[in-house]
C-alpha cells in the first residue's frame, strides 16, 4: 500500500485536516486546510513531502478557511467539493465573523468534482462519492487500495453530521451513508471530519443513526 495519512487537528473546533501522500512519489494532497496553515506546513515539510493540490469536501469554515490562503502560499490547485457547494463557499467571509475565525475570502476551487469522478496523489487514485445531507456539495473521497474514506462530516464514530444548517437534508444525509458508504467494505478505515477513526463495519452495527438490524 502507496498511500499513507496523517491527522493534523485544526482550528478551534478541532477539525481532522488530513494529509495524504504517496510514498512512491512523496507526493502530498492537504484535505480540508480549515485553518492553522503553518502547522501544516512545518508537519509537511518535516516529512519531506511536496504538496500538488489540496482537495475540500466542503465549505464550512472549519474545514476550507485556510484553503485560499494555503493554495496560493504552495502554488498549487483546489480540487472539489461538488458546485452546489458554492453557497457556503461564497459565505466564507460571513461563517468567519459569525464563529470568530481569521478572516477567509470567498472561494471558488480550480476543479468542481461530481460523483465517479476521480482525483489523484502521486501515483495513488481516490474516487469522489457526493454525499449531500450536511451540506449540499459534500463530497467524500475514497482510496480503495488503502482501504481508506475520508468522510468530512457525513459519517462519525457513532455520529452523523449536522443536518440543521441552511441547505442541510437530513434524508439526503441518511441515503448516502446507507445507499454509498454502506456498500464499502466493512473493514474500510472512516477519518471523519472531526474525532476518532472508526470503521465502515462498526457504523453499520452499533451507529444509532443509520444502523440497520440487516448489518448485525
Amino acid at each position: 500500500m502507496s498511500l499513507k495519512f496523517h491527522v493534523l487537528p485544526v482550528t478551534p473546533f478541532a477539525q481532522n485536516c488530513s494529509i495524504l501522500w504517496c510514498t512512491h512519489t512523496h507526493k502530498a494532497a492537504v484535505v480540508d486546510a480549515g485553518g492553522d496553515i503553518e502547522q501544516i506546513l512545518a508537519w509537511v515539510q518535516q516529512q519531506g513531502l511536496t504538496v500538488e493540490k489540496l482537495l475540500l469536501t466542503h465549505g464550512h469554515i472549519d474545514h476550507a478557511g485556510g484553503a485560499a490562503a494555503l493554495a496560493a502560499q504552495l502554488g498549487v490547485a483546489i480540487e472539489g467539493p461538488q458546485r452546489a457547494e458554492s453557497f457556503w463557499l461564497d459565505q466564507l467571509p460571513n461563517q468567519g465573523q459569525m464563529f470568530g475565525f481569521p478572516r477567509s475570502e470567498a472561494l471558488t476551487p480550480t476543479r468542481w468534482l461530481e460523483e465517479g469522478d476521480s482525483v489523484t496523489v502521486g501515483e495513488e487514485s481516490l474516487q469522489v462519492i457526493h454525499c449531500p445531507g450536511h451540506t449540499p456539495g459534500h463530497v467524500v473521497f475514497y482510496s480503495a487500495s488503502a482501504g481508506l474514506l475520508i468522510a468530512g462530516d457525513v459519517l462519525f464514530q457513532g455520529s452523523i453530521g449536522r443536518t440543521d444548517f441552511p441547505m442541510g437534508n437530513h434524508q439526503q444525509l441518511i441515503d448516502a451513508i446507507q445507499q454509498k458508504l454502506f456498500l464499502l467494505p466493512d473493514s474500510t478505515t472512516v477519518l471523519p471530519g472531526h474525532g476518532p477513526l472508526t470503521t465502515i463495519g462498526a457504523e453499520k452495527q452499533s451507529n444509532p443513526y443509520v444502523a440497520d438490524p440487516r448489518y448485525r
